[in-house]
């Protein structure tokens, strides 16, 4: 199955108004594991990121833990998602997932990490801390 990293610190998910330039606070360099993602829409600006680093004026919903699964991934793969996210929805886990060009990422909600954990352990995956 997958090795998938627990990423060390808070996630949030965060919502910008439509038209909102990318903020100071998310350029410049990542460290260690850290990961940001940003999409814009006509609808507004989604961001996750490391909470330490959340755009002021931001609608924010806090408290995630983020999972990657090793890679990289062969973008033709099927089914690498939904292999992580059935067994989380079975623990009923939620999640909110993204991808890179070279693999994917989960955030799970920091209360029911372990119970997130044990379900994927459980469905044969690997997952380190």
């Amino acid at each position: 199955m997958l090795d998938i990293a627990v990423l060390t610190g808070e996630y949030a998910v965060c919502r910008l108004p439509a038209g909102s330039a990318l903020p100071p606070t998310l350029a410049g360099d990542l460290s260690g594991d850290d990961v940001v993602t940003v999409s814009w829409t006509a609808d507004g600006l989604s961001v996750i990121c490391p909470a330490d680093r959340v755009p002021e004026q931001a609608a924010v919903e806090t408290v995630w833990r983020c999972l990657r699964v090793a890679g990289p991934l062969d973008v033709a793969v099927t089914g690498t998602l939904a292999s992580l996210v059935g067994p989380l929805a079975e623990a009923r886990v939620s999640v909110v997932a993204f991808s890179t060009y070279d693999t994917d990422y989960l955030l799970v909600p920091t209360v029911l990490l372990g119970e997130a954990t044990t379900a994927l352990q459980r469905a044969g995956h690997h997952v380190l801390s």
